[in-house]
Order: structure tokens, then sequence, then C-alpha cells
């Protein structure tokens, strides 16, 4: 009953408020200083912080190309890449042998309720999946395509595979340190394994993991913030408002932004319980309706398909017409899959370590589904919609806006489709990320219940002013602040990485002599 009330009262408020945002925001940015002197005081006082932050965290280094056309490659996006191979390498392809064991596992074949935890494994997975399915697998695809041709799809793809390892590590390591407070809730995640980790492996070297939890925890505390309430409410109004092409009332913003943060407010305030029961069923449902309307694209383009594939796989290694050539399309793949999953960022941790388990290996198994869901599967899907249609090569728009129009080249009503898609996924990006933040604040102030729930109303109320307000300089700062987690948290799981390679060898073993048992009785939600 609470998802269609929540689904319900979405597509309401898509019909009732929706307006053209992005046409209120140029209006904004248009009209005179003093008719927005909050906003752009905000926002000038805060832009010169977010470009530096993004100028350092951004940072790109040229790796081919000419002075007049380089191709550029942003060190962050090597930090991510680099951590996935090595897991990848390290742990033996963990990603191919231990898919379909976490696929027994998410259906529940090894669960056992009486294991300490507060949610399933398909209700940690789904937990996990909503905050990093959003906008991106949708925008940030056809940004992709535009830029690096359809080769970056295949490169997207590989990157993708290779994330599947980083989840794998991460997400053990979140249940291996996590606490289990006298009431049965669950604290974890990297600000747990950097701190209690590092100190239990490496005694002396206990006060740079408590550093680098710190770092983690802040900077997840003001990510949260900036891009998962502002810009996903931001960017969830912006979309329906094109579609309906309305007149927007003064204050209709304002009401969305309330709406929004209302019902968000109905989920988070109830902690990763009832995230957990929220997402089980949000996910599956938000990515079928996506997936449906993506495979209508394609049927309907059948004849296309062949040719998009053959476009996908020359352009991997051709990449003719691309700026940087085959390196141009790598970089792109390479930069989507990492933006889009979220593999090495630490933040999945923090929700796949509520999971009911006594083997965190078993967490890390169901872990590895996630960037493949995220990337092999949404994001391809959205490669494929694109390529088919042709519509990269059209022009005239981007983003969000070119996924669009290609939905719309089979139906006028698909765009109307996607943009409560658009809606569901930045809810569900939205929930999930209150969930991180709060979790981040609870550890840097002890656990204090007051600090949690002081965090998760603030947070929403940034969503309201996220809808109400132009302030793109706070979201680059969060974007930023997203991006240095991966900083502390590889360098963590680079040092547990052989803690975790010990426990997986005697989790295969035991599991091979039937030490761990299927129980085949509990139901996967």
């Amino acid at each position: 009953m609470f998802i269609r009330f929540c689904s319900a009262s979405l597509l309401w408020l898509a019909i009732a408020v929706g307006a053209p945002a992005l046409a209120q925001a140029q209006e904004v940015a248009a009209a005179p200083a003093a008719e927005l002197t909050t906003a752009q005081k905000i926002d000038a006082a805060v832009r010169p912080v977010a470009d530096a932050v993004s100028s350092v965290i951004f940072k790109s280094v040229q790796v081919a190309g000419t002075v007049e056309e380089p191709v550029m490659f942003p060190w962050i996006v090597g930090w991510l890449i680099l951590a996935a191979l090595v897991f990848t390498l390290y742990f033996g392809f963990i990603n191919v042998r231990g898919f379909k064991h976490g696929f027994d596992l998410i259906r529940g074949k090894y669960s056992d309720p009486t294991s300490a935890g507060e949610v399933s494994h398909f209700r940690a997975l789904t937990s996990a999946v909503s905050g990093t399915v959003g906008l991106g697998n949708i925008a940030g695809v056809a940004v992709a395509i535009t830029i690096g041709g359809p080769g970056a799809t295949f490169w997207m793809i590989l990157a993708g595979l290779l994330g599947m390892s980083s989840k794998f590590v991460e997400c053990t390591l979140g249940v291996m340190y996590r606490i289990e407070k006298p009431d049965g809730s669950i604290s974890g995640g990297p600000m747990y394994y950097l701190s209690r980790g590092i100190a239990r492996n490496y005694p002396k070297a206990a006060w740079f993991g408590m550093v680098l939890a710190v770092v983690f925890a802040v900077c997840t505390m003001l990510g949260a913030i900036g891009a998962g309430a502002m810009f996903q409410a931001n960017q969830a109004f912006a979309q329906l408002s094109n579609v309906t092409g309305s007149l927007m009332p003064a204050n209709g913003s304002l009401w969305f932004g309330l709406v929004y943060a209302v019902l968000g407010g109905v989920v988070v305030i109830g902690g990763i319980t009832r995230i957990g029961s929220v997402t089980a069923k949000l996910v599956p449902g938000m990515a079928a309706l996506y997936l449906l309307g993506a495979l209508f694209v394609i049927f309907t383009n059948l004849p296309q398909v062949p040719g998009a594939f053959m476009a996908i796989l020359d352009g991997a290694f051709t990449a003719e017409g691309v700026t940087g050539g085959v390196i141009g399309a790598l970089i792109q793949g390479f930069r989507r899959a990492s933006f889009s999953n979220e593999a090495g960022l630490g933040s999945a941790a923090i929700a796949h370590s509520t999971v009911k388990t006594r083997e965190p290996l078993s967490e890390g198994f169901v872990a590895l589904w996630e960037p493949f869901i995220d990337t092999v599967v949404i994001c391809t899907m959205t490669a494929l919609v694109i390529i088919i249609t042709n519509q990269h090569l059209v022009g005239g728009a981007d983003g969000v806006q070119l996924t669009s129009n290609a939905f719309a080249t089979v139906s006028p009503l698909m765009p109307y489709a996607l943009a409560v898609v658009v809606l569901l996924f930045a809810f569900s990006t939205t929930i999930t990320w209150a969930y991180y933040g709060a979790k981040a604040c609870s550890f840097l102030f002890r656990e204090s219940k007051v600090a949690l729930y002081g965090f998760k109303f603030f947070y929403l109320a940034m969503a309201v002013v996220g809808c109400t307000m132009p302030l793109a300089s706070i979201v680059d700062i969060a974007d930023g602040l997203l991006f240095i987690m991966a900083i502390p948290n590889l360098i963590g799981v680079y040092l547990l990485m052989p803690v975790v390679k010990r426990e997986l060898k005697s989790y295969l073993a035991r599991l091979k002599s039937g030490e761990i048992a299927r129980t085949d009785g509990v139901a996967a939600g």
C-alpha cells in the first residue's frame, strides 16, 4: 500500500505542479541581481570554493590528441578503474566466479532469519541500487555517446564488469566491521572498516584509519545533501516541467519541493528497514518500467539492432570521427560507468552492512550484482535506445533531453513515461542518500540519535531548497565531495583486501564442504 501511495503521490505531483523549471531557471538567471539577492549572493560566495574543489578532484591529464584538440583523462576515473582492475585480478575474477552464488543469495537460498541485521540480502541490494540507479543512467549515458560515440558503450560495459569486484570487496568489509547495537540496529560502511578495520589489522596506523574515516564521513554528509537531496529534487522537477509545458503557479517549485520532502521523510525517518521495504518494491518496479520502455523502442526498431551492436564494437576499436579516437571513446565509457555505479566510492557498503547474515562474504557476492544491474543492464539499454534511433547524430539536444527525444521517435507519449521514471529514479536516490548521510553523521557524533534525526530533517529541508533556488555552485561542490570519498575509501580497501582474501578462501571451502548450507526456506524480499 505504501509504495502505491508514494507512486500515486509522485505522479499527482507531476501533473499538479509540473511546469517549465528550466525556463524558470533561465528567467532567474536573466533577472536583475536585485530580484534574486539571496540566491545570487550564495552562489557568488560558494562559486570560488566549488571551482577549487572541482579543479582538484576532476583534474584531467592529457593522454592523447593534439594541443588544439587534447584528449583529457580525469585522474579520479583512473583511480576508480585501476582499483577495480586490481581487485578483479587479486580475487581471481570474483565478478565472474561469484555471479551465480550472488544470485542464489539474493533469492534467499542461504538466508537465516535469526542472523543479526535489519534487512534481507534482496532488500540490502535494492537499497544500494536505488542510490546508484538515477539520472546518470539516462542523461549521463547520452552525454557519453554524444562525446565518445557508440564505442563508449563497450568501454562502459567493461568498466561496469570490473566495478563488480570493487563492490564485492568494499561491501564485504562493510559487514565485517559493522557495529551491532543493543536495539538490533546496525551501523556500518567505510567509516567503520577504515577506523576499526585498520586499527585491528595495523595497530600502529589506527590514527591514520580514523583520519580516513572522518574525511570519508564529512564528505558523505555534505555530498549527500547536495547531490542526493538538492540535485535530485531539482532535476526531477525540471524534467517533469519539460514534458508538461503547462503554466507554473507562482510557488509551484516550492509546493513540489515540500511534497517531495514529505514523501521522502515518510521513508527516511523510518531508517533502513523502511527504506529497504520501499526500495524492494520501488527499484524493481521503476527498473522494469524503464526497461519495458527501452525494449519497446528497441523492438520497434528491430532491423537496426544488429547495426547498433556493430557500431558499438567498431566504435570501441576505431572510433572514427570521435575526438581522441579509441582513447576518447574509452575515456567516456569508463567515466560514465564510474560516475553511474559508484563502485569504489564506498557508499553502497553503508546499505549492504545492514544485511541479516553471519557471513560477511555473502553480502560481497550480493553486492557485485549492483554494477551489473546499474551499468551493464540499465546503462546499456539507454545506449541502445539512443544509437538505434540515431539521436546522437541528429544533434540539438544532450543529456536527458537526448534520451527523451530517442523515446519520442516511437511515440509522443513516451517522454511522459520517461518523466515519471526520472521522478522515481530521483526519489529513490534521495531516500538512499539520506540514509548514507545520516549514518555518516551518526558516526561523527558517536551514534547520537539527536544528530541522526537532526541530519535527516535538515537533509529533507535542503531538498525543498534544491527545487526553489538555482544553487549550481553547491551542487558542484557536492559532486566533488562525493568523489573525494573514493580516496580514503580505496586506500583503506587496499590495506584490508588481504583480510578479505583470507575470508574468501575460508568461505569457499565451507561452501564446498556443505558447512554453509542452503536453507531455501526464506523469501528474498
